[in-house]
């Protein structure tokens, strides 16, 4: 297993702990993502940071009906988002999942590096839902210093799309995944 796919699995784990920790009452409250209440937040991160994880590796498209589902209103929807994260995860054990680029929509990028997104998606997302339902999100230093070196590759991007605010302040010696999280923008 090479490191990137350790970092996707440390993610996925710890956005799965944290899934099952929201209750049915916190749903309808807003999130931490501005306009987005819980439940929109949880079914994000469940559609693309599992469902789209799985897809992305098997190089097929998310079929409609799964874009337009709510997950959450399954009672038991943090279990099946872990039984989900789990063969998205089996699906980028194979080679093949790295190899050659990711058709998004008429252009190419390399697999790895889609991989790095989705890496960010668990894991910001993650801590966004974690932080809207009075939780915390923790991953290995090593898995934080990957998650701060891509924030810090697509940065600038993310900003452009309005998915990250500006830098938030942040002490020195902080973590690297307390860094990464203040340069997307995320303020504790």
């Amino acid at each position: 297993m090479n490191a990137m796919h350790r970092h996707l699995t440390a993610c996925a784990a710890e956005s799965a702990r944290v899934t099952r920790g929201v209750t049915a009452e916190q749903l309808a409250a807003p999130s931490r993502c501005t306009d987005w209440t819980v439940r929109e937040l949880a079914n994000h991160l469940v559609l693309y940071g599992a469902h789209g994880l799985e897809h992305r590796a098997l190089r097929t498209e998310l079929p409609e009906e799964t874009v337009q589902r709510d997950f959450t209103a399954d009672a038991d929807w943090a279990e099946r988002y872990a039984a989900q994260l789990d063969r998205a995860l089996a699906a980028w054990e194979k080679p093949e999942a790295w190899e050659g680029e990711i058709d998004l929509g008429g252009s190419g990028m390399p697999a790895g590096e889609i991989a790095a997104m989705l890496v960010l998606e668990l894991a910001l997302h993650g801590w966004d839902l974690a932080h809207s339902t009075g939780q915390e999100y923790q991953v290995p230093e090593e898995t934080g210093a990957f998650v701060l070196e891509v924030v810090g590759r697509y940065a600038e991007m993310y900003r452009e799309y309005e998915g990250f605010d500006a830098p938030a302040a942040t002490e020195d010696g902080a973590p690297a995944f307390t860094r990464a999280l203040a340069l997307s923008g995320r303020r504790a």
